[in-house]
């Protein structure tokens, strides 16, 4: 079991920045699109509540693949409580994998003021991000350093990272004017995990005669933590141990001819890991010796020992793997397409996507083909049913690959595997927004017409300045 949890460990800690983020939300003011995209509205004047919430019920979007040969022992780890290599080249053939996650624990928006339209949110999130580039032998020094026959150039050579953190978020929103609208997100972060490995060097000598493996490994490692039994469900609970701060901001515009375009900078921020957290550099030069007979999780061992005995205990800084997003859009009747560019600012990997939107009064589906830069094709769905005051979604990033996830792949270096979800509910609540004019009194709402906003006041001031 414990072997188990290590190679699990392996692909999800040391697993891309390839982040599909339920696209087929975007432009559909819902309180996700609401709360991913600063400016967007999630209240309709005269029809919406004042308050919304999704009451605990979590929004949630998980997204995995894995490309390469790699997927072969992944399967079989999942599927059958095993890990197994057998079959897979021993050689320099290259995986990529990723994971990422966001969930949404809890939201609570208000609508602020008629004025501007202006509207105030508060969030929970938990996030990961995860990223992985390594060779079959990597795979099967972590099975049986036995199988390692001949002599092999670069056979561990790759790197990854894995972060994941808390995120504690306010948004405000407001229409500068009728076809212009501006928001921003601040957060404070906690850090839970983090790992970053690369490895720079290695070579790897068989001595046939002498039933001797001699490796040698140069990179670098850093993470909050360095065993597994270090982890518990009190690691989850936010305690700003590894505190962060991030912002996000954006605009929408709406042009008179009906085109709808949308610009959003995301999670442009940073965590600091706290001073017991261990940055290790192996240098090159230092060679690990296994012999024939020998257990055979031996290598792996003294490949823990290598990194360990170079250890130092100290905080760092790491960024948050920021986005630019873009968006496209304009309605036809019951058809509303929609053309986003989704760009890591600090990582490699993005999205191009085109969101294919059919609504029937409440109703809507949607069907997105996605792009991702690093060269992954995924074909996304949702089914949405949404009012005014009440929302629920389901969907998928990439529904095929997800939908044919427990087929066993083969060995080919080819294939890819992924899977993905999210689904989530809001429900809004309190007094109708309606117009002033429309209602004869409503707390809290549209009671001073004439307080401008304050994106309208900082345009205001720019204006007087020229």
């Amino acid at each position: 079991m414990a072997k188990r949890y290590l190679i699990l460990s392996l692909f999800l800690i040391l697993s891309t920045q390839i982040k599909a983020q339920q696209y087929g939300l975007f432009n559909t003011k819902t309180l996700f699109d609401a709360f991913e995209n600063p400016a967007q509205k999630a209240f309709v004047l005269d029809s919406s509540r004042q308050y919304a919430s999704n009451f605990l019920l979590p929004y949630f979007g998980l997204n995995a693949a894995n490309k390469g040969a790699s997927n072969f022992a992944l399967r079989t780890l999942i599927n059958g409580d095993k890990y197994n290599t057998t079959g897979i080249p021993i050689d320099n053939g290259r995986n990529q994998a990723y994971q990422t996650s966001n969930i949404y624990l809890f939201t609570f928006r208000i609508f602020k003021s008629y004025k501007d339209h202006q509207e105030l949110g508060f969030s929970w999130q938990m996030r990961s991000d995860a990223f992985a580039d390594y060779t079959n032998a990597t795979l099967v020094a972590f099975d049986d350093f036995k199988k390692f026959n001949k002599t092999i150039s670069d056979p561990f050579n790759g790197n990854g990272y894995g972060q994941s953190y808390h995120q504690f978020s306010m948004n405000y929103r407001e229409n500068v004017s009728k076809q212009l609208a501006f928001g921003v997100k601040l957060s404070l972060l906690s850090g839970i995990t983090y790992n970053k490995i690369d490895i720079t060097s290695s070579d790897l000598q068989f001595n046939q005669a002498a039933g001797q493996l001699t490796v040698n490994v140069g990179g670098t490692y850093q993470s909050n933590f360095l065993r597994a039994k270090e982890l518990n469900t009190n690691t989850l609970i936010p305690d700003f141990k590894n505190p962060g701060l991030s912002m996000g901001f954006g605009t929408t515009y709406t042009s008179k001819t009906g085109y709808f375009l949308m610009g959003s900078v995301k999670d442009l921020g940073f965590i600091r890991w706290n001073k017991n957290s261990h940055s290790i550099a192996v240098p090159e030069g230092q060679d690990i010796t296994v012999q024939e007979g020998e257990s055979s999780n031996t290598l792996q061992r003294r490949l823990e020992d290598l990194f360990t005995s170079n250890d130092q205990r100290k905080g760092f800084y790491t960024a948050t793997n920021a986005k630019l997003d873009l968006l496209v859009s304009k309605r036809f009747d019951f058809y509303t397409p929609n053309f986003i560019v989704s760009k890591n600012v600090w990582n490699k990997g993005g999205d191009i996507a085109l969101v294919n939107n059919f609504a029937y009064n409440e109703f809507s589906v949607s069907l997105s083909p996605i792009y991702n830069l690093n060269g992954f094709m995924m074909l996304g769905t949702q089914a949405k049913y949404q009012t005014p005051n009440f929302e629920f979604f389901l969907g998928s990033d990439n529904v095929l690959k997800s939908a044919a996830y427990k087929q066993q792949p083969d060995l080919t270096n080819n294939s890819y595997a992924g899977a993905s979800v999210y689904m989530g509910v809001g429900i809004k609540f309190g007094y109708t927004v309606e117009h002033p004019q429309n209602s004869s009194y409503m707390p809290g709402v549209g009671d001073d017409l004439d307080k401008k906003g304050f994106f309208a006041k900082l345009f205001g001031m720019f204006k007087k300045k020229k």
